[in-house]
């Protein structure tokens, strides 16, 4: 006569399965909004660096008053899909010759973004039109 061992089979308990899902939707609860605001720090870092190259082109190249941008420096970022619209924007009494603009497409993930559009004048001020009351620094800041 033969006897049949069981065979002991390894699996999850619910338990272990019930701690996992608790520990991983706690490292969600955490990782995704600080992802999702590294994404928004390096979409407004691009969008200043674009302004600076704008303003660069705009300082060097004999430009017409209101004539846009070329292709590559008429958004942020120069290559994919676009998340800032820049332009040229004429002189006034305060800009010094010129100003560029950086402003968020409508549909854009940064559309709701409390910096709002960035703004470089040929003087070298920054500043920003925002949605919110955004701080200027913190909004040109990598940080």
């Amino acid at each position: 006569m033969t006897f049949r061992t069981k065979s002991n089979t390894q699996g999850f308990s619910l338990l272990e399965l019930v701690v996992t899902l608790a520990i991983a939707a706690t490292l969600a609860a955490f990782a995704i909004p600080s992802y999702r605001g590294h994404i928004a720090r390096a979409h407004r870092t691009d969008a200043a660096s674009a302004l600076y190259r704008a303003a660069q082109f705009a300082e060097s190249a004999a430009h017409a008053q209101g004539a846009p941008l070329p292709s590559g420096l008429d958004q942020a970022p120069s290559g994919g899909r676009a998340i800032y619209r820049l332009r040229l924007l004429p002189a006034d009494d305060t800009n010094g010759g010129y100003a560029l603009e950086a402003q968020p497409l409508d549909n854009g993930p940064m559309a709701d973004d409390a910096c709002g559009t960035f703004i470089l004048h040929a003087t070298g001020v920054k500043s920003n039109r925002g949605t919110a009351n955004a701080d200027s620094d913190e909004c040109w800041s990598a940080r």
